[in-house]
């Protein structure tokens, strides 16, 4: 028997989660604030979902202003655009309705919006001296988990290195979590962010830094999200599954904030940076190669053999090794039933860049926390096992 791993759990972000409760966002912004800045995309625009919000707002007597230009994978170019917004308005809350990058340009303006400088300079974590605005995160994906984060992923407009720029109080006050809201997703964007949700379960389990606290959340996260995201491929409908996959992703984010990730984000970051490949489907394709890689360590292997088990991919009498392959089928079987791409050469990915890509690979800072040492030539070898 093995003495616990200690944790330090300190929950910042107050969870509300059910169908319609995207209708409590005006009293829970009322409670806090009186001028609110609502970070959103025009495609949440045009799903209804932000003049919901608005009408919730305005019942409440929340003054509202909409900063709709988020884009995917936002860069210092979309935060200097909201921060622009944000100080014509002077709010005293923010609101980011959407995916991740609604949620994280509306943490990136709010560092700089009130503790001045640039966003390179919240680079790790920590760095913000001031108080923060109160963020209210409603998300409306299954995806990312940035509800329930401290961090902010923005990337540099000119380098394409993404920062993640964490501090406690960047953290949401919080969050809303309504799965009919992900009903109005695309196809390609539930396959994307679900199996980014995935990926954050399967990739905290095995991390470093993870504790008995991140695990439960692993561990839960896995069994909700890696059960049902066929489900809503194949009936879009199906609001137990939507919501299974909601409430997956916000587990996954909170175990990130407590253990956070490895070398699968460390492999995908470099291939959205560079081929601007979509982040879920650079996850995707590399994730089952890198828990190949991890699987020859004891402790990694025994640690995927159990989430197998409790999510019921795998017998628990099964050895470990039969445990692990059950997992992999099962994350390269999403990849087939979400229609991705499941190789580097799908990509158009050419081998004679794999080299660069491993060095910037090895350089991501998330790498250090994969539970096997891992080197720019090992990145190598994964990304040649993935093409």
């Amino acid at each position: 028997m093995t003495m616990p791993i200690g944790f330090d759990f300190h929950p910042r972000t107050r969870v509300i989660f059910g169908a319609g409760a995207v209708d409590r966002v005006g009293e829970l912004a009322r409670a806090i604030g009186s001028n609110a800045l609502l970070v959103t995309d025009p495609g949440i625009i045009a799903a209804g979902h932000v003049e919901r919000a608005r009408r919730g707002l305005d019942a409440a007597g929340v003054s509202v202003t909409i900063f709709e230009r988020v884009r995917e994978n936002p860069t210092t170019r979309e935060v200097d655009e909201c921060l622009e917004a944000a100080r014509a308005v002077r709010p005293d809350l923010i609101i980011g309705l959407g995916g991740g990058s609604s949620m994280d340009t509306a943490k990136g303006c709010n560092f700089i919006l009130t503790n001045g400088g640039r966003m390179q300079d919240y680079w790790g974590v920590g760095k913000a001296t001031k108080p923060m605005l109160p963020l209210i995160a409603v998300p409306t994906t299954a995806g990312t988990g940035s509800e329930c984060q401290s961090f902010a992923l923005i990337a540099d407009e000119k380098t394409h290195q993404k920062m993640a720029c964490g501090d406690p109080k960047a953290a949401p006050c919080v969050a809303i979590l309504d799965p009919l809201l992900t009903v109005t997703q695309p196809r390609q964007v539930a396959a994307c962010t679900g199996i980014d949700a995935v990926a954050h379960a399967v990739e905290t389990a095995v991390t470093k830094k993870r504790n008995e606290l991140s695990w439960l959340y692993s561990r839960e996260a896995f069994r909700l999200t890696a059960g049902n995201l066929d489900y809503v491929f194949r009936q879009p409908d199906n609001l137990e599954a939507r919501a299974a996959m909601q409430l997956g992703a916000a587990y996954a984010g909170t175990a990130i904030e407590n253990s956070m990730l490895g070398a699968t984000h460390s492999a995908a970051n470099p291939l959205t940076a560079r081929f601007d490949i979509v982040h879920g489907q650079a996850v995707g394709i590399m994730l089952p190669h890198v828990v190949r890689f991890n699987a020859q360590q004891p402790d990694a292997a025994a640690i995927y053999a159990e989430l197998a088990r409790f999510a019921g991919l795998a017998a628990w009498r099964d050895r470990a090794e039969q445990a692990v392959e059950a997992l992999i089928a099962q994350l390269e079987f999403l990849l087939q039933a979400g229609q991705m791409p499941t190789s580097l050469s799908a990509l158009n990915i050419p081998p004679s860049r794999l080299s660069k890509l491993a060095e910037e690979a090895a350089a991501e800072w998330t790498a250090q926390f994969n539970p096997r040492p891992i080197t720019a030539s090992d990145f190598e070898a994964i990304y040649a096992a993935a093409l």
